[in-house]
């Protein structure tokens, strides 16, 4: 695998570049990025990629667009550059919450990013917890959506919790809080609610019980946190004993840092896919999770040729 396969780390995803290829047990690859006065983004490789099997490592978090280009970018030198496969390991893919009409005249620009992707070059795109399965449907090349619930499972699992009950904060999200109950043998209860524009969510009722019980809320994005805000207070006035929160994307945008402070929350976790380093210190107890161990093994189980979902392991 060293000498076949490279791994290319762009701007937002270094670190966790850094985990996937210390699995895999090889170097990180050469490149650097540029950003000119003007906005421009230059992404030059320091190493041949000449009939190898390339990886670009890059989550399209803010800023999404500058992040999006990148990618871009680093697919077209390493398509220049003779490489023999190209796969984008995205592990948030920006733009997912725009997967379909929801009024007229609106764009579908997560099938948009696809097009841009396949047309660039690239021969596989590997992500994380889609905000919508079906945006592999997008694609038509091979595009893995790999679940990051195991993950979390463990962890809560690692807790030791009493009496708990797992709440998905719309319907939207139930299969994803349904596979956290089954890890964690709890029963499952859902918010109802309502969104009358983006980033503004209204809690409605709850389908369920939490009275006297942990809930454990699971979401896939977290992004300003007012949808999560809502439904935990919600859970505090249907008699809930305590409340943890978790995401595999914790976008964090604007005020979500000061209301899951001002939350009452007993703990709040979420993944790597998104660096945490500049949250970290306004938030120390948030938990991040590592998700570099898994797309190491996504990674090794391709160069394979072998099962992507039988090296995942089932914690259910």
């Amino acid at each position: 695998m060293e000498n076949k396969t490279v791994i290319f780390a762009l701007s937002s995803s270094a670190g966790l570049a850094n985990e996937i290829a210390a699995h895999l047990g090889i170097p990180l690859g050469l490149c650097e990025v540029k950003h000119f006065a003007d906005g421009e983004i230059m992404v030059e490789l320091g190493e041949s990629v000449r009939g190898k099997h390339v990886y670009i490592v890059q989550s399209t978090c803010a800023p999404v667009s500058s992040n999006l280009m990148e990618v871009l970018i680093a697919i077209d030198a390493c398509k220049r550059a003779s490489a023999e496969h190209i796969a984008v390991v995205m592990p948030y893919y920006g733009y997912a919450r725009q997967d379909r009409k929801a009024k007229p005249r609106q764009p579908i620009t997560s099938k948009l990013v696809a097009s841009l992707l396949e047309k660039a070059g690239a021969d596989r795109v590997i992500t994380m917890e889609l905000h919508a399965t079906q945006i592999q449907g997008f694609f038509d090349i091979p595009a893995d959506d790999i679940s990051a619930i195991n993950i979390i499972g463990a962890h809560f699992k690692s807790l030791n919790l009493a009496d708990v009950v797992v709440v998905s904060p719309d319907h939207g999200g139930t299969t994803r809080a349904r596979k956290l109950a089954e890890i964690l043998h709890a029963p499952l209860a859902i918010i109802d609610k309502r969104r009358p524009k983006p980033n503004v969510a209204e809690a409605m009722n709850l389908i369920g019980d939490v009275d006297g019980k942990t809930a454990i809320m699971v979401d896939d994005i977290v992004d300003t946190a007012g949808t999560l805000t809502a439904g935990i207070q919600m859970l505090y006035d249907k008699g809930a004993k305590a409340v943890y929160a978790s995401c595999v994307h914790g976008v964090l945008s604007g005020p979500a840092i000061d209301r899951l402070k001002a939350a009452n929350l007993s703990g709040f976790v979420c993944t790597n896919t998104i660096a945490q380093d500049d949250k970290l210190p306004q938030y120390p107890q948030m938990s991040v999770l590592s998700v570099g161990h898994v797309l190491g093994g996504v990674i090794k189980a391709i160069e394979e040729s072998r099962s992507i979902s039988e090296t995942l392991i089932d914690y259910s």
